[in-house]
């Protein structure tokens, strides 16, 4: 082989590795891309908004909570004074009584951080006695929507009476979620390199 030929082939080599780095530089940037759209879709909501989670104010947190429009991925955060307050996860029926003996979880810090993982009624309340009594607990309702949804307004009323919904999982079932998300992303990515890659090729 002639000088000419190895300078032409190192030129031929080179140019590829320049495809594939601007081809993985592309296929990185739609994966953050992906990545943001996805995150941007989830909400933070404070439960009592500027009055937090407490007893003073006569705060309506049914009324609080009609007015927003919970969806998976959402985060609720509870802030109270903890000397006080507490939030309990409970069933249906232990919120409707205000039975606060076998919660399904419960909440001490003050400051408390719960990201909604599946459709339904998430049901909260303080678990100090007369609390729940005077008001403090909430009913966080994940509708599921469905494509063919006409307005926001139709979702407004849920179908399902909520003494028929059975009670959220335990909130370990978040990571397995989390895990699914993560997985369909890779695959997303990785399609989108093959595309890249064959189409380059082509």
């Amino acid at each position: 082989m002639n000088k000419r030929n190895k300078q032409q082939e190192v030129s031929l080599v080179t140019f590829a590795r320049l495809q594939t780095m601007g081809l993985v530089e592309r296929s990185l940037a739609w994966f953050m891309v992906m990545a943001i759209v996805q995150v941007s879709y989830a909400a933070v909501y404070k439960v009592g908004d500027s009055a937090g989670w407490t007893t003073l104010g006569k705060i309506d947190y049914k009324k609080w909570a009609a007015t927003k429009n919970f969806q998976i991925g959402d985060t609720i955060i509870f802030e109270y004074n903890d000397k006080f307050h507490n939030v309990m996860r409970v069933t249906h029926a232990m919120y409707k009584s205000c039975n606060a003996s076998s919660p399904i979880a419960t909440f001490t810090t003050g400051n408390d951080t719960i990201n909604i993982t599946n459709h339904g009624h998430h049901f909260f309340f303080c678990g100090v006695p007369g609390h729940c009594e005077a008001g403090q607990k909430v009913d966080i309702n994940v509708l599921k929507v469905s494509a063919d949804a006409p307005t926001p307004s139709a979702l407004a009323s849920p179908t399902v009476q909520a003494s028929n919904v059975p009670a959220p999982s335990p909130s370990n079932a978040a990571p397995l979620i989390a895990l699914k998300g993560a997985f369909a992303m890779m695959s997303l990515a990785m399609a989108i390199i093959l595309l890249l890659t064959f189409s380059s090729y082509v």
